[in-house]
């Protein structure tokens, strides 16, 4: 094997290891400004990640329920397109504040000047 094809594994290997911990990160994004119903939340990840974040919509749904149980997120009905309503999902109060404290604790690290540097290649 050589040396490239060995590095392409482990980026591959690292990357779904990291892209299943990032899902939650993406679903808070999605839902940080407004509403969205499944799909939306589905292509705000893969726009916004670039395409590097892809997710089945069951997927959505089973993680949406989990948090909607744990009361980080709930849903409203809303119009659909000519079928049945849809749910249109928001972040709770407690959602909003779990996702700033989040991003105080894990992400904000990134903006460091030395960090920024050494991420800077």
């Amino acid at each position: 094997m050589n040396n490239e094809h060995k590095l392409n594994e482990l980026l591959a290997s690292w990357e779904d290891t990291y892209k299943k911990g990032q899902l939650t990160l993406w679903i808070f994004l999605a839902l940080k400004e407004e509403a969205k119903y499944v799909g939306e939340i589905k292509d705000f990840v893969e726009t916004q990640s670039r395409g590097s974040m892809t997710v089945e919509e069951q997927s959505l749904y089973r993680t949406l329920r989990k948090y909607e149980h744990i009361g980080v997120l709930k849903h409203d009905l809303g119009k659909g397109n000519k079928g049945p309503e849809r749910k249109y999902y928001t972040l709770t109060q407690l959602g909003l504040d779990l996702f700033s404290k989040f991003v105080q604790r894990n992400i904000q690290l990134f903006f460091n000047d030395k960090i920024k540097q050494l991420l800077n290649f």
